[in-house]
């Protein structure tokens, strides 16, 4: 009996211990549904005609599953640009390497503003054809694209240029302060244009969103499984060399 007083405490912390293990395996198991549930639906998404993109009175509710949504825009660009630094390794289109996105402030039909990536240029691009490919079009237009969440920028990235309206996170928001845009009419998201809107010049570059999910939910569920299975084996080790010496003593 002494032996069991002594494994009653281990072996409270370690149900406790293997509970909570357990819980957050299962936990990443549903994320993974999730998140495969999710993807299918945008690889869906982005084939389907395009949808109006959602204006002011649906903001509040726009939430992950809209990222990358199809959308359609009437209006007019404005004056001025920003720049989202980014690197393509395995371009859609000809030009590719280390360059910035090129995001222009986009005024709707209906009076709101919505940031507009136009497309990528390249880092080693010449004054002269910078600026051509920095002219937006004029007049009314309609664009079409994918709709992106804007981003909030973490510890480990680089503090914007605000000199130069260079980005490192697609911060649409902070974006729009540095242009002057009112924050009340600024969509929470941008639109990607689609590669067709490539002017004859070839920049920007349109058509050059990536479409990637960071997908690692089954390798945390097995790892916390992995955990909990440790768990399991070194309690049993513990109360093995708790009651083993117990017995010997009995037999002699």
């Amino acid at each position: 009996m002494g032996g069991l007083r002594k494994l009653l405490i281990p072996a409270i912390a370690a149900a406790i211990g293997l509970a909570i293990l357990l819980n957050l395996g299962f936990w990443q198991l549903n994320r993974l549904e999730w998140k495969t549930d999710l993807i299918a639906q945008v690889e869906d998404g982005i084939g389907k005609p395009p949808v109006a993109a959602p204006g002011p009175a649906a903001w509040d509710a726009i939430g992950e599953s809209d990222d990358y949504l199809h959308v359609v825009l009437e209006g007019a660009f404005l004056d001025g640009n920003t720049f989202y630094y980014t690197a393509l390794s395995d371009p859609a289109g000809p030009v590719g390497g280390p360059g910035v996105m090129v995001y222009a402030p986009f005024r709707t039909a209906d009076g709101w503003t919505v940031f507009v990536n136009r497309g990528f240029l390249p880092q080693d691009l010449a004054a002269e054809p910078r600026q051509q490919a920095l002219g937006v079009p004029k007049g009314n237009v309609q664009v079409t694209g994918l709709l992106r969440l804007s981003e909030k920028p973490n510890w480990t990235t680089p503090e914007p240029n605000a000199e130069d309206r260079l980005w490192f996170a697609r911060d649409t928001g902070a974006m729009g302060d540095v242009l002057g845009l009112d924050p009340g009419s600024l969509a929470p998201y941008s639109v990607d244009l689609n590669a067709e809107a490539t002017p004859a010049s070839g920049l920007p570059q349109a058509g050059e969103t990536l479409v990637r999910f960071k997908n690692d939910h089954l390798g945390y569920a097995l790892t916390w499984f992995g955990l909990a299975a440790t768990l399991v084996g070194v309690f049993l080790a513990y109360a093995a060399s708790v009651l083993w010496p117990r017995k010997q003593d009995e037999g002699a």
